[in-house]
């Protein structure tokens, strides 16, 4: 795909140093246009979305949860009214509440309805929405943001593990029924280090990840949201022949 004048729709990109937010300023960099989205940080928005001008695109900032359907359909007829199509979109918008794995007492259905409302439904109502558009793209492009707690069942919750495995399952299943104007793929950090992970852990886990993956992962280094960005940019733009796949991005943790 020539990402020169596309228009990328990226999910939960406000962070400013979030996956999401380097995908989009990859995006931009790369001469996409491209929708920012965020639920409450709106000046960290409009700083990502002004990254993104700087590189001389366009971009826009647009207000929606993906667990509504309305929210869903709405950020894509944004993106239609400003500039009339959609190529790439990177459903990165997810949440979690840590909770230790072996308690299973404190894992509510209320916790795996909420997780799964954002991580599950709502990349498959985003997909959705966006859908008719990637497919008159010609060459239309689906990258979700997944975890290797999808591949592994561990992670910072139960539910966030599970919906991981599920968005994996989802990725499969829209890249059948997509096909052959879009491609739709998954991947999967494991090891990620930012503020994301930052903000779930205490800071001596924290340093204690940053230790382990200097040491410990075969190939001594961590996951930064600016690689899984670089990963992401490559599926939309070059990888032609791909879909339906789930990358693991873990510096090498499953051969340990």
């Amino acid at each position: 795909m020539e990402l020169g004048g596309s228009v990328a729709i990226v999910t939960g990109s406000s962070s400013g140093t979030g996956i999401g937010a380097e995908c989009a300023k990859g995006l931009a960099a790369k001469g996409a246009n491209v929708v920012i989205n965020y639920v409450n940080d709106a000046e960290g928005a409009e700083r990502t979305a002004a990254e993104c001008i700087a590189s001389g695109v366009e971009a826009i900032t647009v207000q929606a949860d993906v667990s509504s359907d309305e929210d869903c359909r709405r950020m894509a007829q944004a993106a239609i009214d400003k500039w009339g199509r959609i190529d790439v979109l990177v459903n990165n918008a997810a949440t979690t509440r840590p909770i230790p794995q072996h308690d299973l007492e404190a894992v509510t259905a209320e916790e795996f309805h909420r997780i799964y409302s954002v991580n599950v439904v709502g990349n498959f109502q985003m997909t959705r929405a966006a859908a008719p558009h990637l497919r008159a793209s010609g060459d239309g492009a689906v990258v979700n943001i997944s975890s290797l707690g999808g591949i592994v069942g561990n992670g910072s919750s139960m539910p966030y593990a599970v919906s991981k495995g599920a968005l994996n399952t989802l990725t499969i299943a829209l890249a059948r029924q997509l096909a052959p104007e879009v491609r739709v793929n998954a991947i999967c950090p494991g090891g990620l280090l930012g503020n994301w992970t930052r903000k779930i852990m205490t800071e001596e886990g924290y340093q204690r990840r940053v230790a382990e993956a200097e040491t410990s992962y075969p190939l001594n280094k961590a996951i930064w949201p600016k690689d899984v960005a670089r990963f992401a940019i490559w599926l939309a733009e070059d990888a032609g022949t791909m879909t339906g796949e789930v990358f693991r991005m873990d510096s090498g943790q499953h051969l340990l």
